[in-house]
């Protein structure tokens, strides 16, 4: 039986982070200081004399300019720290949820299923699925490949030619918590209906204008359609 008590969380701090303490407010949120990924021996300190069974790991460093810019951080957090992450349930014995990405596809034919060949475009999409190796190690684990975003779309922008299944972070937390209750293992994709990013963005707020924008504006790469398919969640939900 599933109890938040025993559960932690990384990334407490961001975006999803925030919205699983509405969900589960007994939960261990640890900060970036107290619960340092890249610090094997402090996580392990910070659990001594705590049960946990479920470990939740949403912690990550996730801008694709900035990853471009400084890989090796993205090499120390999502990969190496991840990796600790692992060995950390292994050590606890615990449940091990994996919060990844749907650029781990190439975003040529969209509508990917959770055994669809994976092939990141861009340095950010390669450290998290470098990550979701090293969980695929550990038999007790789930890989939630997922995107989500503010409440409020953030910028004045979006594209039109860039397909997604994202919705925003508050919808996003809520299905992932039913998978959390759970005790799925293997991977599961997590997301809404396939729109471009310019459909997603205005339909967070119908009032606000949203200018349009091409990813052939930008300097770094993304992928075109990594619209995710979202059928065998729906089936383990619904059971």
């Amino acid at each position: 039986m599933f109890d938040d008590r025993t559960m932690l969380v990384t990334g407490g701090s961001g975006l999803l982070g925030t919205a699983l303490k509405k969900i589960f407010p007994n939960a261990l949120f640890p900060s970036e200081e107290e619960f340092n990924v890249t610090d094997f021996q402090q996580m392990q300190t910070y659990l001594d004399g705590k049960t946990i069974h479920t470990i939740f790991h949403g912690g990550a460093f996730t801008s694709p300019p900035k990853i471009d810019q400084d890989p090796v951080k993205a090499i120390e957090v999502n990969i190496i720290g991840t990796s600790n992450m692992v060995k950390l349930a292994l050590k606890h014995d615990a449940r091990l949820i994996y919060v990844c990405t749907d650029y781990v596809f190439k975003g040529d034919v969209g509508n990917y299923k959770e055994d669809d060949p994976v092939f990141p475009v861009n340095k950010y999409a390669w450290s998290k699925l470098g990550g979701e190796c090293a969980v695929r190690l550990y038999d007790k684990s789930l890989i939630i490949r997922t995107t989500f975003g503010p409440d409020i779309f953030p910028y004045e922008k979006a594209f039109t030619d860039q397909w997604t299944s994202r919705e925003c972070v508050s919808k996003t937390a809520a299905m992932m918590a039913e998978l959390i209750k759970t005790d799925q293992t293997g991977v599961v994709h997590v997301g809404g209906h396939r729109k471009s990013v310019y459909d997603y963005a205005t339909s967070l707020d119908p009032s606000k204008e949203i200018g349009k924008i091409s990813i052939n504006d930008i300097t770094f790469k993304v992928p075109v359609d990594t619209s995710l398919n979202t059928e065998f969640y729906q089936k383990l939900i619904s059971k």
